[in-house]
């Protein structure tokens, strides 16, 4: 992993955007992966079909933080279905696994993905947020399989 991508991580992991709760959020889902214990709780505030704030909070590992935090602040602004075609690309390029996996994502996602290239058993750790996200979009219905990240909803 290079070190512009070491960099971007650890300030995603050291200084977590958008780490709070929403007040009386339109949208929320919480996750959990029952392998490692980590625990996900994403909000959403929407204006219409457009995500105006998306907050999260959990109990996680590194990787898990900093994707949580690059997947908010990618969201915002964007229509429910950018959001759930970014997901969905984010779910792709991690699947993908190739060098070129991602290249035409943000920096931000790629620091993320770079991690996981590394070290793939940490697949389910960046995409815990994501699929909550998802799970939220979708107002609780159940995520889309090509995301699948083995987290078991809570309830």
């Amino acid at each position: 992993m290079s070190a512009i991508y070491d960099d971007i991580l650890l300030d995603h992991i050291r200084n977590a955007r958008n780490w709070r709760e929403i007040d009386a959020p339109d949208r929320s889902a919480e996750l959990s992966n029952p392998l490692c214990g980590d625990t996900f709780r994403v909000t959403l505030a929407l204006d219409g079909d457009t995500v105006r704030d998306a907050a999260f909070t959990c109990e996680c590992c590194g990787i898990s933080m900093a994707s949580a935090s690059v997947m908010t602040e990618s969201v915002r602004g964007r229509t429910v279905a950018e959001a759930r075609a970014l997901r969905a690309r984010f779910a792709a390029a991690v699947a993908q696994r190739g060098d070129d996996a991602g290249d035409a994502l943000h920096p931000d996602h790629r620091a993320v993905l770079q991690a996981v290239l590394a070290s793939p058993a940490r697949d389910k750790c960046a995409l815990l947020a994501w699929q909550a996200l998802e799970t939220a979009l979708l107002d609780g219905g159940p995520a889309a399989p090509d995301g699948d990240t083995g987290a078991a909803l809570r309830v």
